[in-house]
């Protein structure tokens, strides 16, 4: 399971691109059909009758990948914000939060925490 803290951003991002390339696709094969869309009307004749079930795949996975990358973001970007405080206190009170934030970020923001900690004296 470590390796996914490395991939997760990417693989989050290509599984959300993937749930709109499935979704536009469907789209246009339920309700443009007879339009030339180029590249989607193409890509919506590939896929035929499995638009039916791309349009629910492409929904699930606009959600999923959605969800991962706004949690990612989110939890980098609190990271990031409380590594910046120079106050001791504060830092000690959010360290078992930001601890267990960085369990699913990528190692690099690991070794962020602890140079702070370092830094700081708490190690």
């Amino acid at each position: 399971m470590k390796i996914w803290r490395e991939i997760r951003f990417p693989l989050s991002l290509l599984i959300f691109v993937l749930g709109i390339i499935f979704f536009i696709s469907s789209i246009a094969w339920l309700f443009f059909r007879e339009t030339n869309l180029s590249l989607i009307s193409d890509l919506s004749r590939f896929f035929g009758d499995w638009n039916y079930y791309l349009i629910v795949v492409g929904i699930v996975l606009l959600f999923v990948g959605g969800w991962y990358s706004y949690d990612y973001i989110k939890k980098k970007r609190y990271l990031l914000e409380e590594i910046k405080t120079d106050r001791k206190s504060e830092f000690v009170k959010k360290k078992a939060e930001l601890e267990g934030i960085v369990k699913s970020l990528p190692k690099k923001y690991e070794r962020m925490l602890r140079e702070k900690e370092e830094k700081l004296g708490l190690r």
